[in-house]
């Protein structure tokens, strides 16, 4: 069983590096690239959500100001792709941890509400500041690889998102056995009670608050780069941060892998259904209630659901007292 645990992910992620080559065509290869995508999103999602509870319907406010960010900075200062794609990442992230500060004071719905209007406000400055974001007509960007067709740039942008992705698993997984994650463990079993043992609640929050938006910010940096046409009624949509909280509800917030594979389901099927049904809203109502009946009925995972015994990282099934000690001590 421990070789088959260490030799399953190997064989995902050989089978995920394989996958382009493997494709019949090239549109698989963009709906494998924008899985990914949403892989690596749902799991710096939930650096957050999965460690502290807070549930953020904010977060695609960093996937647009990452894009918005990286497609100005090689537009108008003519800064190299990779540059700007970091540097846009590193200032969306300093905007997150003051936003942090003033968010992480509330709980509950009405964290969800602060979030849910972070999203309205960076929409509207983006479409009314024209002079600079180009406004509601949305933003071009120069493609890092003109050489290149766009079959050929998918393929590069699969395996940038697929890097992304293991930088953010990889980052989950450190955090989970760090003392930091023991507090933030703390944090949602028991707010009150770790404040009152010593754990400096505030700063672990706007610190996973901080280390989730940085990757939500280099996937949208990376989909700017990748579709080169930036909508700010789509990037700065509510709609992305559901399906990054679906997502991990789906697959189990608990597990290293959950997110990743609520991103295998979700993803496909939402491609599927948008095919199938046109660019109606029938395909948003329906994930809105597959996110209501995953709530209800599965609110542990898949994965959690299938077996009590996890197949993989997870974060450790302890008492609150027990989380409590560890960080303290």
């Amino acid at each position: 069983m421990r070789i088959a645990s260490r030799g399953l992910p190997l064989l995902v992620a050989a089978l995920a590096i394989a996958y382009p080559w493997l494709a019949p065509n090239y549109y698989l290869v963009y709906a494998g690239a924008l899985t990914i995508m949403y892989a690596a999103m749902s799991t710096s999602w939930n650096l957050l959500g999965g460690f502290t509870g807070y549930v953020s319907l904010g977060h695609s406010a960093f996937f647009g100001l990452g894009a918005y960010g990286t497609g100005l900075l090689v537009i108008n200062l003519g800064v190299p792709w990779v540059v700007a794609l970091l540097v846009s990442a590193l200032l969306v992230t300093l905007f997150a941890v003051g936003v942090g500060i003033a968010a992480v004071r509330v709980r509950g719905a009405s964290f969800v509400i602060v979030s849910i209007a972070l999203v309205s406000m960076m929409n509207l400055v983006v479409q009314g500041w024209r002079s600079l974001t180009g406004g509601s007509t949305g933003l071009q960007v120069p493609s890092p690889f003109p050489d290149l067709h766009r079959g050929q740039t998918h393929m590069v942008f699969f395996y940038l998102f697929l890097a992304l992705l293991g930088l953010a698993l990889l980052t989950w997984w450190y955090v989970s056995r760090s003392r930091f994650g023991a507090g933030l463990r703390a944090i949602r079993e028991d707010e009150d009670k770790a404040e009152s043992l010593g754990v400096p609640t505030g700063v672990y929050k706007v610190a996973a608050f901080a280390l989730s938006a940085l990757f939500v910010a280099l996937a949208g940096g990376l989909y700017a780069l990748w579709f080169g046409s930036l909508d700010p009624i789509f990037v700065f949509s509510i709609l992305i941060s559901s399906y990054m909280v679906l997502m991990s509800l789906l697959g189990g917030v608990r597990h290293l892998y959950g997110p990743l594979l609520g991103a295998l389901i979700v993803a496909p099927a939402g491609e599927y259904f948008l095919i199938a049904l046109g660019e109606t809203q029938i395909h948003l109502t329906a994930t809105g209630v597959v996110l209501v009946l995953v709530v209800l009925f599965m609110p542990e995972g898949i994965i959690a659901r299938l077996t009590r015994k996890r197949a993989g990282p997870s974060i450790p099934d302890q008492s609150a007292d027990q989380r409590l000690q560890g960080v303290v001590s």
